[in-house]
């Protein structure tokens, strides 16, 4: 059945035009659809290309000996999720994007970042489950306080709306608050994060395919974690989709044996 918003899109459209939840410029071309970018947003993201690992989408250089489509991290130890999907590769127009969710309180735009995460995880190749939970990585409980909304819930809905999953935004809880991990490496993040994440009601991840959702991806610590968690408590296979993939030198540096 056609909805009220659907019939009377056109009038209200007209009337009203869409904006870009990014710019605020007016969108062409995107009736009754209000949390549509604008084509110079949508230029200015990029996108995982080729070649990137085939374990965690990293991107790769175009030199080196490629024939396991590994980085270094993953070349030296397998990751503990079961495959990873970025939407976009961090940069300044995904930054401008994840900031404006995060902390700018741009709720509009959770709709189109879940949409595109949705389809990434297609082209990344990650084996997907048939009937996945979805589950946001989680946020402490003053932070969340301070913040008032955990932007990887936004994110885990708009990605399991697109796609007719189910969300558990509760899965996780983060038990301990850490320090912004930003400048550390990345055995200090995981030594950071060890024990303050974990599933506070086994019973809802057990015998599941969880599809973990996080807006930005650096070194993989905190997903890692969270996979662990959700691992230890009985999960089955884990996907990762993020929003954004952070380059990282040391990790794609080392192309050749």
């Amino acid at each position: 059945m056609i909805s009220l918003r659907q019939k009377f899109a056109p009038i209200i459209d007209f009337a009203f035009p869409p904006r870009c939840p990014a710019c605020g410029d007016e969108v062409v071309g995107a009736p009754g659809q209000d949390d549509a970018l604008c084509p110079s947003c949508w230029s200015r993201l990029e996108m995982p290309g080729h070649p990137s690992c085939r374990l965690c989408q990293h991107p790769l250089a175009p030199e080196g000996n490629l024939d396991d489509g590994l980085c270094v991290a993953c070349r030296e130890a397998a990751p503990v999720h079961d495959g990873m999907s970025a939407a976009t590769i961090y940069g300044d127009a995904s930054r401008d994007v994840v900031l404006a969710l995060k902390h700018a309180g741009r709720f509009a735009l959770a709709g189109p970042m879940g949409r595109l995460m949705a389809m990434r995880l297609e082209a990344s190749g990650a084996v997907l489950p048939p009937d996945p939970l979805v589950v946001p990585v989680p946020l402490h409980r003053t932070r969340l306080w301070s913040r008032g909304y955990n932007q990887s819930v936004l994110l885990a809905r708009g990605l399991a709306k697109a796609r007719g999953w189910s969300v558990a935004p509760d899965a996780l809880r983060r038990v301990r608050r850490t320090r912004a991990l930003g400048g550390l490496d990345r055995s200090e993040r995981l030594e950071m994060l060890a024990g303050a994440i974990v599933v506070p009601h086994a019973l809802s991840v057990a015998g599941r395919d969880i599809v973990l959702v996080d807006d930005v991806v650096t070194s993989g610590a905190t997903t890692d974690a969270c996979v662990r968690a959700l691992k230890d408590a009985g999960a089955d296979r884990v996907v990762v989709s993020c929003y954004a993939r952070v380059r990282s030198p040391w990790r794609a540096g080392a192309l050749r044996d």
